[in-house]
């Protein structure tokens, strides 16, 4: 993943979290990345992006996907990557977080989905690290919006 602050690569775990990866896989082979922003900036806990343009218009999703927290037993460690989704936990559609911290909170627990991690960064931490601690402010209803769009220039597979 080539950003505005530098590349970032991620390992992709896709014997534990099959649907998980086949999504975000298809979102990059389409290019649908290219020219989203890190729209959420949240300093020691995670950067959320994947979703919106620099001018903070959402982009037209696939389908959502089943949410594979539970059966992958993956954790929201540090530098893991995971799909972000709204109440509902089968939401996940194209945006993606990376953990700053060990989020475990976020796992899922008896009774409760979690989020899906479906990889982690493997080279590029620097650069994950200079977008969390990126100066934020409110756009319109969203807040931790980084003043300065960081962009994701392009996606591709290795």
């Amino acid at each position: 993943m080539t950003t505005s602050k530098g590349d970032i690569s991620i390992e992709l775990f896709p014997q534990k979290a099959p649907i998980t990866v086949k999504n975000f896989l298809n979102y990059v082979n389409s290019g649908f990345y290219n020219g989203t922003i890190f729209h959420r900036v949240i300093q020691r806990f995670a950067v959320q992006g994947g979703g919106f343009t620099a001018d903070m218009v959402e982009k037209p999703n696939r389908d959502a996907i089943i949410n594979e927290s539970k059966s992958s037993k993956l954790r929201n460690e540090r530098w893991t990557v995971a799909m972000a989704r709204t109440d509902d936990p089968n939401s996940a559609r194209s945006q993606f977080f990376i953990n700053m911290r060990m989020n475990l909170n976020l796992d899922a627990r008896m009774g409760r989905d979690g989020y899906a991690v479906f990889g982690r960064v493997i080279d590029g931490q620097n650069v994950v690290r200079d977008i969390a601690i990126s100066k934020t402010h409110t756009v319109n209803y969203m807040s931790d919006v980084p003043v300065e769009p960081i962009l994701i220039i392009s996606t591709k597979v290795k």
